[in-house]
């Protein structure tokens, strides 16, 4: 599929069939997601894949899936037969960084309006969405809500943070959003020349 219609064709869905995708397809996606740009080539950024459908029900209340049935009307956490847990991990840019220079040596906070361990994880979220409609398929993200029980039900290490599920799978007939009745900004709203 052509990069300019695999991103036009990107959305956030959140009704999925209970179809089994190929696992070959899973692993382009993954693969493709590690090679999002990270500071200093860090590579903070990981990936928990969760297929049994308890673990994925059990997933889905740490992400507060009854808030989101009540906004959108499905249980699509949990029902997509796939789910990534993206993660990030500070101490992988404090610890792991390859220039000891970058680093306060103190231990202080790193000085970064935005820490680099969320934004790169942010680039390879985005291509997981993107990699997951080249593939046929969807994909949406909803936020991690109880990040305790997160570690315990899936031994996520203390030093790693999960910060959002994405489910991914074949789509189903959902309800589109009601924020899309705004609409698209125009470009002339967001792009700015040489000048706000």
């Amino acid at each position: 599929m052509d990069f300019v219609e695999v991103v036009r064709k990107r959305r956030m869905v959140r009704h999925f069939k209970p179809d089994p995708f190929a696992r070959e397809s899973l692993e382009r996606i993954l693969d493709l997601a590690r090679r999002a740009p990270s500071a200093g080539y860090t590579q903070g950024q990981s990936f928990l894949v969760v297929t049994v459908p308890e673990r994925r029900r059990a997933v889905a209340e740490a992400c507060d899936e009854s808030f989101e049935v009540e906004l959108y009307g499905y249980p699509w956490i949990s029902e997509a037969p796939v789910q990534i847990l993206a993660c990030t991990s500070e101490a992988a840019y404090r610890f792991g960084h390859r220039d000891p220079e970058e680093l306060p040596q103190d231990g202080s906070e790193i000085q970064w309006p935005v820490p680099y361990w969320y934004f790169d994880l942010g680039c390879s979220v985005m291509l997981i969405l993107l990699a997951a409609v080249n593939e046929g398929l969807a994909a949406g993200y909803a936020r991690v809500i109880d990040v305790p029980r997160l570690r315990e039900l899936l031994g996520i290490p203390e030093d790693v943070i999960p910060v959002g599920v994405i489910p991914i799978g074949y789509p189903d007939r959902d309800v589109p959003s009601p924020s899309l009745r705004r609409g698209r900004k125009p470009a002339s709203e967001v792009i700015h020349w040489e000048r706000w």
